[in-house]
């Protein structure tokens, strides 16, 4: 039996067409390629020695955004999950405040728990795992009767979460207090807000917990970090860390500013976490810059990525001077 495709014939190709290399554009080339590291070389020299391609462009865009921010007086705004203070890097972030680089930070409702148990203890998180089954998960002591404290405390003065746990954290002996990014906040006059979801947190389970003070003070945070973004035109709002909460936070923040009137046209995000999720990607990176602003991821730990940025806007902003 004859084959049913016998009579198609290969098409005849002795007349294509072709372009010149020298011609054609071209995504990369030569002169976006990095540089081997050269020993005894300076820690501000290492933004050169990377290629100017992909993650490493983004990551120079984002350093060239904060620093410019910086220099003309713009917003950097920080939005974080609790992890990163988890990791270590409360130093860095009370660091960037006191330079007046951060002059805004906003926490989930589980930051506040990590802030304060370093403050008080030098530690923190505790073992799920070993306490989970026993019904003892979340049933510290200190941190339970602390923080509701301060929360009702703030909510009878007419403070936000922030504000009132920063400055009973600053105004305490503990130990490490200088590491607690609310205190420096007290501390340094810059507002850090926290934003709560009933029920998330282990101070919630306990009998101090006043459900008022804690919606009146993190709905009065919110509305002062809308402040804050109102202010970002020509900006940087980074969102380290937080998959839901902050995400959430900041669009709303985002849509009841621009509402209200004030411009916000211009500004850069970023989100950076080690691995992509939704919230982050639309309602950081995608949505809120528009047209005219720019949004950026930058994928990798926190423990590494954070203060790698944070070393290189410095250094960005020391050449300048």
């Amino acid at each position: 039996m004859m084959n049913e495709m016998s009579g198609w014939k290969p098409v005849e190709i002795k007349k294509l067409r072709t372009v010149s290399i020298l011609d054609r554009r071209s995504k990369v080339s030569v002169e976006h390629f990095g540089k081997a590291w050269e020993p005894g070389r300076r820690f501000a020299d290492f933004l050169s020695f990377l290629p100017d391609v992909l993650a490493a462009r983004d990551l120079k865009d984002v350093v060239s955004s904060v620093a410019t921010a910086c220099k003309t007086g713009s917003m950097v705004v920080l939005g974080m999950g609790a992890h990163p203070i988890k990791v270590g890097l409360s130093p860095i972030v009370i660091d960037l405040m006191s330079r007046g680089i951060i002059k805004g930070v906003a926490l989930n409702g589980a930051g506040i728990i990590h802030d304060f148990e370093l403050a008080y203890a030098g530690k923190t998180s505790e073992i799920v795992e070993d306490v989970i089954c026993d019904g003892s998960f979340g049933m510290t002591e200190e941190t339970a009767v602390f923080l509701n404290a301060a929360i009702t405390k703030g909510y009878e003065e007419g403070i936000g979460i922030g504000q009132s746990v920063g400055r009973e954290i600053l105004s305490s002996s503990f130990p490490y207090k200088d590491l607690s990014i609310l205190a420096a906040g007290a501390r340094l006059d810059i507002p850090v807000t926290v934003h709560v979801a009933i029920g998330t947190d282990i101070i919630h389970m306990h009998p101090e917990a006043n459900g008022a003070a804690i919606g009146d003070c993190s709905l009065r945070d919110f509305r002062i970090f809308s402040r804050l973004i109102s202010r970002l035109q020509d900006g940087v709002y980074i969102n380290l860390g937080s998959a839901v909460v902050m995400p959430e936070v900041f669009l709303k923040a985002v849509s009841l500013v621009r509402n209200l009137g004030f411009k916000l046209e211009s500004f850069t995000t970023v989100n950076m976490d080690f691995k992509k999720h939704y919230r982050p990607q639309v309602n950081v990176v995608n949505r809120p810059p528009g047209t005219k602003g720019k949004g950026y991821n930058i994928i990798g730990h926190h423990e590494i990525m954070f203060p790698l940025l944070a070393a290189l806007v410095i250094e960005e902003l020391e050449n300048e001077n």
